[in-house]
């Protein structure tokens, strides 16, 4: 009887040992069952952070390098012919279109009067691949001081009224940093990009676009941002640029150095 009892006792032991080792494998294999997925979900997060901070403190470029403006020159305007405080008179607007000089930046450039749109006086007739190129300075304190400003091609070349993506555009987001918006209402088209904005904060940002056709390319300071279907076939083109709607802290966007060329050879 008692050798039965002691055998009892050590199955119930051999039971419990096999138990605990059992659950320790099954804890063991939840735990990697709960463990891979946190894993993976802070990857993906790392990956995140990583290309937000990548796009924050850099460009998002498609490629460099190979804008080619046009050989023959149809328009080109610097503002060296007026005296500062005067109006430019290549541009028609609903606000303001005053010549000034920048202290520390070569030239004169107009200053974009917040709520205001700025067409060519003169609308140009367009050849089906030219060029466009300007700069833009924008003078502040912070970058987040400066609303949205958009350019591009609008289907008229009335400047009654304050439009802001209109056509075909491409928008800088000032106050958010990094962010540029390229896009068309006819055909719709939405392309969201990144350039980093603030490093070009009281600096020549360069523009340049080409257009060929239905498609533009967009380029900032040689980084390209897009090349694509901007225009329904035959559309009419009219160069715009749409000041910020509101400045802050006595920020302000100018632009100069516009030239427009067509390709004849």
């Amino acid at each position: 009887m008692l050798k039965y009892k002691s055998l009892i006792k050590l199955l119930i032991v051999i039971i419990l040992l096999a138990g605990s080792s059992a659950s320790a494998q099954l804890d063991g294999l939840l735990q990697k069952v709960k463990d891979k997925p946190g894993e993976v979900i802070e990857k993906e997060t790392n990956n995140k952070r990583s290309t937000k901070s990548h796009k924050n403190s850099g460009r998002t470029v498609i490629a460099s390098g190979d804008f080619h403006k046009g050989d023959t020159l149809i328009f080109d305007e610097d503002f060296s012919k007026y005296k500062a405080g005067a109006s430019a008179g290549s541009f028609k607007t609903n606000g303001a279109a005053i010549v000034a000089i920048v202290a520390g930046q070569k030239g004169k450039w107009m200053v974009l009067q917040d709520k205001a749109t700025f067409k060519l006086s003169k609308g140009l007739k367009y050849p089906k691949r030219f060029t466009v190129e300007f700069d833009i300075l924008a003078s502040g304190d912070k970058i987040t001081d400066i609303s949205p400003m958009s350019f591009g091609f609008a289907t008229d070349n009335s400047a009654r009224e304050y439009t802001s993506n209109v056509g075909s555009y491409v928008e800088l987001h000032y106050y958010d940093a990094n962010q540029v918006n390229i896009g068309s209402s006819n055909p719709q088209k939405f392309v969201n990009t990144t350039y980093d904005l603030a490093q070009d904060l009281n600096q020549h940002l360069h523009v340049a676009l080409t257009i060929d056709g239905d498609t533009m390319a967009v380029y900032l300071n040689n980084a390209k941002l897009a090349d694509t279907v901007l225009f329904s076939p035959g559309a009419a083109k009219n160069f715009f640029i749409t000041a910020p709607w509101e400045y802050k802290n006595g920020a302000k966007v100018l632009v100069s150095n516009f030239k427009i060329s067509a390709f004849r050879n």
